[in-house]
This record gives structure tokens, C-alpha cells and sequence, in this order.
């Protein structure tokens, strides 16, 4: 996984608008998932969705500050066992 969004994103869909594969998901009302996930497996590492965020909440994951680490793991999830398998 190229980039991952933090806790931090607000839900604004910026990074929606500007992802060239349409890579980034989100389930409506679904508290579960709160946030917006990338699909690791059609992201193509442009970084165009982290030069978009107002929030500044997308990292490289080889940048990630070690207070969001967990959200590796929750974006994995998303795709595996939450909503986003159904996307795949």
C-alpha cells in the first residue's frame, strides 16, 4: 500500500475528486468505517490524493507518523473484511 488515510480525514472527498483510478472508497453512514480507504491493489502511487487533502490526513506509508500505524491495518481490513470486498 502506497498511501494510507489517518484518523485525520474530515470527509471532505477531495482525494476522491483527483484520484486518476478511482482508488479511494467510502460507505455512507456506515460508523464502522468512518473514513475514506485507498484500494492498495489500483492505487498507482501518484500522490495526487495527498497533495488534495485539506486535512493533510493521507501519509506515504513509509512516511506514517507512529500515532497512525493502526491505520494500515484498518485500511487493509476494509478491503478484506468490511465493505470495500465487495469492491475487489
Amino acid at each position: 500500500m502506497a498511501y494510507v488515510i489517518t484518523n485525520l480525514c474530515e470527509r471532505v472527498g477531495d482525494c476522491v475528486d483527483v484520484c486518476p483510478t478511482d482508488s479511494i472508497y467510502f460507505v455512507e453512514g456506515d460508523a464502522e468505517w468512518p473514513s475514506y480507504y485507498i484500494n492498495p491493489d489500483t492505487c498507482i502511487d501518484c500522490g495526487a490524493c495527498m497533495a488534495e487533502c485539506p486535512n493533510e490526513a493521507i501519509f506515504a506509508d513509509d512516511d506514517l507518523p507512529e500515532e497512525y500505524v493502526a491505520a494500515v491495518e484498518k485500511n487493509a481490513d476494509f478491503y478484506t473484511l468490511g465493505p470495500g470486498k465487495d469492491l475487489i
